[in-house]
Protein backbone atom coordinates (compact mmCIF):
# COMPACT_ATOMS: atom_id res chain seq x y z
CA UNK A 1 0.00 0.00 0.00
CA UNK A 2 1.07 3.10 -1.48
CA UNK A 3 1.91 6.12 1.54
CA UNK A 4 -0.85 8.45 -0.16
CA UNK A 5 -3.24 5.54 0.27
CA UNK A 6 -2.73 4.73 3.14
CA UNK A 7 -3.02 8.23 4.36
CA UNK A 8 -5.94 8.40 2.33
CA UNK A 9 -7.77 5.28 4.38
CA UNK A 10 -6.60 6.35 7.63
CA UNK A 11 -8.71 10.09 6.90
CA UNK A 12 -11.49 7.70 5.73
CA UNK A 13 -11.99 6.43 9.12
CA UNK A 14 -11.30 9.03 11.05
CA UNK A 15 -13.91 10.68 9.43
CA UNK A 16 -16.42 7.51 9.90
CA UNK A 17 -15.77 7.45 13.54
CA UNK A 18 -16.31 11.12 14.20
CA UNK A 19 -19.20 10.76 12.37
CA UNK A 20 -20.35 7.48 14.27
CA UNK A 21 -19.34 9.30 17.58
CA UNK A 22 -21.48 12.75 16.31
CA UNK A 23 -24.48 10.29 15.99
CA UNK A 24 -24.76 8.76 19.26
CA UNK A 25 -23.57 12.63 20.73
CA UNK A 26 -26.34 13.67 18.79
CA UNK A 27 -29.08 11.58 19.42
CA UNK A 28 -32.00 11.60 20.16
CA UNK A 29 -33.05 14.76 18.65
CA UNK A 30 -36.66 13.68 17.91
CA UNK A 31 -39.35 11.27 19.24
CA UNK A 32 -38.65 7.37 19.41
CA UNK A 33 -41.20 4.85 18.85
CA UNK A 34 -41.03 1.36 20.55
CA UNK A 35 -43.02 -1.25 18.49
CA UNK A 36 -44.23 -4.53 20.13
CA UNK A 37 -46.77 -7.03 20.97
CA UNK A 38 -50.70 -6.23 21.19
CA UNK A 39 -51.87 -3.94 24.08
CA UNK A 40 -51.90 -5.61 27.66
CA UNK A 41 -49.83 -8.15 26.83
CA UNK A 42 -46.04 -9.02 28.69
CA UNK A 43 -44.34 -7.30 25.64
CA UNK A 44 -46.46 -4.62 26.38
CA UNK A 45 -46.17 -4.11 29.75
CA UNK A 46 -42.12 -4.13 29.32
CA UNK A 47 -42.44 -1.45 26.58
CA UNK A 48 -44.30 0.51 28.07
CA UNK A 49 -42.49 0.57 32.03
CA UNK A 50 -39.04 0.99 29.76
CA UNK A 51 -40.95 3.68 27.79
CA UNK A 52 -42.02 6.13 30.97
CA UNK A 53 -38.57 5.94 32.21
CA UNK A 54 -36.40 6.70 29.05
CA UNK A 55 -38.78 9.59 27.92
CA UNK A 56 -37.62 11.41 31.75
CA UNK A 57 -33.90 10.25 30.83
CA UNK A 58 -33.29 11.42 27.29
CA UNK A 59 -35.64 14.43 27.10
CA UNK A 60 -37.74 13.26 24.33
CA UNK A 61 -40.82 11.29 23.72
CA UNK A 62 -40.73 7.38 23.55
CA UNK A 63 -44.14 6.23 22.18
CA UNK A 64 -45.70 2.98 21.85
CA UNK A 65 -47.26 1.41 18.91
CA UNK A 66 -48.97 -1.86 19.39
CA UNK A 67 -48.63 -3.57 16.03
CA UNK A 68 -49.15 -7.60 17.47
CA UNK A 69 -47.39 -9.95 15.11
CA UNK A 70 -46.26 -7.38 11.85
CA UNK A 71 -43.95 -5.51 14.51
CA UNK A 72 -41.17 -7.64 13.56
CA UNK A 73 -41.52 -6.70 9.77
CA UNK A 74 -42.47 -3.25 10.71
CA UNK A 75 -39.41 -2.36 12.66
CA UNK A 76 -36.32 -4.49 9.86
CA UNK A 77 -38.13 -2.32 6.78
CA UNK A 78 -37.70 1.07 9.36
CA UNK A 79 -34.91 3.67 8.46
CA UNK A 80 -31.81 2.37 10.42
CA UNK A 81 -31.93 5.43 12.54
CA UNK A 82 -32.28 4.78 16.15
CA UNK A 83 -36.14 6.52 16.08
CA UNK A 84 -38.01 3.01 15.21
CA UNK A 85 -37.27 0.11 17.65
CA UNK A 86 -38.43 -3.22 18.57
CA UNK A 87 -39.24 -4.55 22.19
CA UNK A 88 -40.70 -8.08 21.76
CA UNK A 89 -40.24 -11.84 22.73
CA UNK A 90 -38.33 -14.89 21.77
CA UNK A 91 -40.89 -14.97 18.80
CA UNK A 92 -38.12 -12.71 16.78
CA UNK A 93 -35.91 -15.25 16.11
CA UNK A 94 -38.44 -18.44 17.12
CA UNK A 95 -40.86 -17.53 14.29
CA UNK A 96 -38.78 -17.99 11.42
CA UNK A 97 -37.67 -21.56 12.03
CA UNK A 98 -41.47 -22.49 12.32
CA UNK A 99 -42.93 -20.99 9.51
CA UNK A 100 -42.33 -18.41 6.58
CA UNK A 101 -41.86 -15.10 7.72
CA UNK A 102 -40.65 -11.77 6.34
CA UNK A 103 -37.92 -11.09 8.50
CA UNK A 104 -34.37 -12.50 9.25
CA UNK A 105 -33.66 -12.24 13.07
CA UNK A 106 -30.13 -11.63 12.13
CA UNK A 107 -29.77 -10.26 9.10
CA UNK A 108 -32.83 -7.52 9.52
CA UNK A 109 -31.70 -6.22 13.21
CA UNK A 110 -28.94 -4.58 15.17
CA UNK A 111 -29.40 -5.98 19.22
CA UNK A 112 -29.45 -3.13 21.44
CA UNK A 113 -30.07 -5.43 24.58
CA UNK A 114 -31.80 -8.34 25.98
CA UNK A 115 -33.89 -6.47 28.75
CA UNK A 116 -35.90 -8.57 30.96
CA UNK A 117 -36.56 -12.46 31.16
CA UNK A 118 -38.96 -14.83 32.43
CA UNK A 119 -38.57 -18.27 33.32
CA UNK A 120 -41.12 -20.54 32.87
CA UNK A 121 -42.55 -22.84 35.82
CA UNK A 122 -43.19 -26.05 35.63
CA UNK A 123 -46.50 -27.01 37.27
CA UNK A 124 -49.03 -30.37 37.70
CA UNK A 125 -52.18 -31.16 38.64
CA UNK A 126 -52.79 -31.67 42.33
CA UNK A 127 -53.56 -35.43 42.12
CA UNK A 128 -50.36 -36.62 40.43
CA UNK A 129 -48.46 -38.56 42.63
CA UNK A 130 -44.94 -36.76 41.90
CA UNK A 131 -43.28 -34.25 44.12
CA UNK A 132 -40.22 -33.78 41.93
CA UNK A 133 -38.74 -33.29 38.24
CA UNK A 134 -37.28 -36.65 38.71
CA UNK A 135 -40.51 -38.42 39.96
CA UNK A 136 -42.41 -37.02 37.06
CA UNK A 137 -39.93 -38.39 34.94
CA UNK A 138 -40.17 -41.35 36.13
CA UNK A 139 -43.95 -42.16 36.42
CA UNK A 140 -44.36 -40.67 32.26
CA UNK A 141 -41.52 -43.18 31.44
CA UNK A 142 -43.56 -45.68 33.27
CA UNK A 143 -46.78 -44.57 31.29
CA UNK A 144 -45.46 -43.67 28.12
CA UNK A 145 -48.20 -41.55 25.64
CA UNK A 146 -50.45 -41.77 28.60
CA UNK A 147 -49.91 -37.96 30.41
CA UNK A 148 -50.62 -35.06 28.36
CA UNK A 149 -49.31 -31.46 28.72
CA UNK A 150 -51.22 -28.31 28.10
CA UNK A 151 -50.27 -25.79 25.79
CA UNK A 152 -52.07 -22.82 23.89
CA UNK A 153 -49.84 -20.79 20.91
CA UNK A 154 -47.62 -22.50 18.79
CA UNK A 155 -43.79 -21.94 19.33
CA UNK A 156 -44.43 -20.00 22.34
CA UNK A 157 -42.17 -19.96 25.50
CA UNK A 158 -43.95 -22.12 27.16
CA UNK A 159 -44.98 -24.62 24.02
CA UNK A 160 -41.14 -24.90 23.59
CA UNK A 161 -40.49 -25.78 27.30
CA UNK A 162 -42.73 -28.57 27.55
CA UNK A 163 -41.08 -29.88 24.26
CA UNK A 164 -37.50 -29.45 25.14
CA UNK A 165 -38.61 -31.12 28.35
CA UNK A 166 -40.15 -34.16 26.73
CA UNK A 167 -36.94 -34.31 24.14
CA UNK A 168 -34.09 -33.79 27.01
CA UNK A 169 -35.76 -35.63 29.50
CA UNK A 170 -36.35 -38.46 27.20
CA UNK A 171 -40.22 -38.99 27.72
CA UNK A 172 -43.39 -39.01 26.17
CA UNK A 173 -45.73 -36.36 27.41
CA UNK A 174 -48.90 -35.77 24.48
CA UNK A 175 -49.54 -32.07 23.74
CA UNK A 176 -53.29 -30.82 24.22
CA UNK A 177 -53.58 -27.90 22.66
CA UNK A 178 -56.03 -25.12 23.78
CA UNK A 179 -57.47 -21.77 21.82
CA UNK A 180 -55.79 -19.69 25.25
CA UNK A 181 -53.87 -19.97 28.38
CA UNK A 182 -56.82 -19.79 30.63
CA UNK A 183 -58.02 -22.66 29.26
CA UNK A 184 -55.67 -24.85 29.58
CA UNK A 185 -54.75 -24.35 33.43
CA UNK A 186 -58.22 -24.28 34.08
CA UNK A 187 -57.77 -27.96 32.97
CA UNK A 188 -54.71 -28.48 34.71
CA UNK A 189 -56.26 -27.39 37.98
CA UNK A 190 -59.02 -29.82 37.40
CA UNK A 191 -56.71 -32.65 36.44
CA UNK A 192 -57.88 -33.47 33.04
CA UNK A 193 -54.65 -32.79 31.89
CA UNK A 194 -51.05 -33.18 34.37
CA UNK A 195 -48.80 -31.14 33.53
CA UNK A 196 -48.01 -27.37 32.13
CA UNK A 197 -45.30 -24.85 31.65
CA UNK A 198 -46.56 -21.50 32.77
CA UNK A 199 -45.09 -17.80 33.24
CA UNK A 200 -44.86 -16.67 37.23
CA UNK A 201 -47.75 -14.34 36.59
CA UNK A 202 -50.15 -16.98 35.39
CA UNK A 203 -50.21 -19.46 38.10
CA UNK A 204 -48.28 -17.59 41.20
CA UNK A 205 -51.47 -17.20 43.06
CA UNK A 206 -52.81 -20.95 42.02
CA UNK A 207 -49.73 -22.08 43.43
CA UNK A 208 -50.17 -20.34 46.72
CA UNK A 209 -53.45 -22.03 46.65
CA UNK A 210 -52.46 -25.31 46.31
CA UNK A 211 -54.74 -25.67 43.21
CA UNK A 212 -51.51 -26.08 41.28
CA UNK A 213 -48.13 -28.16 42.21
CA UNK A 214 -45.09 -26.15 41.61
CA UNK A 215 -42.04 -28.87 40.95
CA UNK A 216 -39.44 -26.75 38.87
CA UNK A 217 -38.24 -23.27 37.23
CA UNK A 218 -37.07 -23.56 33.63
CA UNK A 219 -34.24 -20.62 33.98
CA UNK A 220 -30.44 -20.94 34.30
CA UNK A 221 -30.31 -20.81 38.11
CA UNK A 222 -32.94 -20.64 41.07
CA UNK A 223 -35.23 -17.25 40.86
CA UNK A 224 -36.18 -15.06 43.39
CA UNK A 225 -39.47 -14.99 42.22
CA UNK A 226 -39.63 -18.77 43.76
CA UNK A 227 -37.54 -19.26 46.40
CA UNK A 228 -36.78 -22.21 47.48
CA UNK A 229 -37.66 -23.80 43.69
CA UNK A 230 -34.96 -25.61 42.08
CA UNK A 231 -34.41 -25.54 38.69
CA UNK A 232 -35.21 -28.03 36.05
CA UNK A 233 -31.07 -28.39 35.31
CA UNK A 234 -30.61 -29.48 38.69
CA UNK A 235 -33.54 -31.96 39.36
CA UNK A 236 -32.62 -34.74 36.73
CA UNK A 237 -31.97 -32.77 33.09
CA UNK A 238 -28.86 -31.46 32.92
CA UNK A 239 -28.35 -28.02 31.08
CA UNK A 240 -32.58 -27.64 30.40
CA UNK A 241 -33.17 -24.08 30.19
CA UNK A 242 -36.19 -22.15 28.76
CA UNK A 243 -37.45 -18.97 29.09
CA UNK A 244 -39.38 -15.72 27.75
CA UNK A 245 -37.07 -13.08 26.74
CA UNK A 246 -37.75 -9.62 25.85
CA UNK A 247 -35.50 -8.17 23.59
CA UNK A 248 -34.80 -4.64 22.35
CA UNK A 249 -33.74 -4.21 19.09
CA UNK A 250 -32.88 -1.56 15.87
CA UNK A 251 -33.13 -2.01 12.06
CA UNK A 252 -30.01 -3.50 10.73
CA UNK A 253 -27.13 -1.34 10.41
CA UNK A 254 -28.08 1.74 12.83
CA UNK A 255 -24.86 3.14 13.72
CA UNK A 256 -22.48 1.50 16.88
CA UNK A 257 -22.78 4.94 18.67
CA UNK A 258 -26.44 5.21 18.29
CA UNK A 259 -27.03 1.53 19.80
CA UNK A 260 -24.35 1.79 22.70
CA UNK A 261 -26.72 4.93 23.60
CA UNK A 262 -29.70 3.60 23.29
CA UNK A 263 -27.93 0.47 25.58
CA UNK A 264 -26.96 2.61 28.11
CA UNK A 265 -30.19 4.74 28.67
CA UNK A 266 -32.36 1.85 28.75
CA UNK A 267 -29.73 -0.20 31.44
CA UNK A 268 -30.49 3.07 33.39
CA UNK A 269 -33.74 2.85 33.71
CA UNK A 270 -33.87 -0.68 34.17
CA UNK A 271 -31.85 -0.88 36.77
CA UNK A 272 -33.46 2.20 38.89
CA UNK A 273 -34.85 0.39 42.07
CA UNK A 274 -38.79 1.12 41.58
CA UNK A 275 -38.39 0.30 37.89
CA UNK A 276 -37.10 -3.24 39.09
CA UNK A 277 -39.55 -3.81 41.63
CA UNK A 278 -42.57 -3.43 39.59
CA UNK A 279 -40.95 -5.94 36.55
CA UNK A 280 -40.37 -7.84 39.71
CA UNK A 281 -44.29 -7.78 40.98
CA UNK A 282 -45.04 -8.86 37.41
CA UNK A 283 -43.23 -12.32 36.89
CA UNK A 284 -39.86 -10.83 35.44
CA UNK A 285 -36.52 -10.42 36.04
CA UNK A 286 -33.74 -7.51 34.81
CA UNK A 287 -30.97 -8.60 32.70
CA UNK A 288 -29.49 -5.63 30.79
CA UNK A 289 -27.09 -7.18 28.87
CA UNK A 290 -24.71 -5.49 26.55
CA UNK A 291 -25.71 -5.50 22.37
CA UNK A 292 -22.77 -8.23 22.19
CA UNK A 293 -23.89 -10.63 24.37
CA UNK A 294 -27.62 -10.47 23.21
CA UNK A 295 -26.31 -11.16 19.95
CA UNK A 296 -24.42 -14.09 21.32
CA UNK A 297 -27.29 -15.13 23.32
CA UNK A 298 -29.91 -14.95 19.65
CA UNK A 299 -27.23 -16.79 17.63
CA UNK A 300 -27.29 -19.62 20.64
CA UNK A 301 -31.08 -19.61 20.73
CA UNK A 302 -31.28 -20.14 17.00
CA UNK A 303 -29.17 -23.43 17.00
CA UNK A 304 -30.64 -24.36 19.77
CA UNK A 305 -34.26 -24.10 18.68
CA UNK A 306 -33.70 -25.42 15.28
CA UNK A 307 -31.98 -28.69 16.86
CA UNK A 308 -35.30 -28.84 19.42
CA UNK A 309 -37.86 -27.82 16.29
CA UNK A 310 -36.61 -30.46 13.98
CA UNK A 311 -36.40 -33.19 16.41
CA UNK A 312 -39.92 -32.41 17.47
CA UNK A 313 -41.22 -32.16 14.29
CA UNK A 314 -43.19 -28.70 15.42
CA UNK A 315 -42.48 -27.02 12.60
CA UNK A 316 -44.59 -29.94 10.22
CA UNK A 317 -47.48 -29.50 12.35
Amino acid sequence: MTTRRLVSTLTTALILACAHSAWGQNFPGKRINIATSQAGGAGDFASRLIAQGLTAAIHQPVIIENRASIAPEYVAKAPPDGYTLLLYGNTVWISPLLRPVRWDAIKDFSPVMLTVRSPNVLVVTPTLPVNSVRELIALAKARPGEMNYAASALGSSTHLAAELFTVMAGVKIVRVNYKGVSMGITDVVSGQVQVMFLSPGAVTALIKSGKLRALAVTGTGPSALFPGLPTVAASGVPGYESSAYFGLFAPAKTPAAIIARLNQEVARVLNAPGVKVKFFDAGMEIVASSPEDFAAMLKSEITKWSRIIKKAGIGDQ
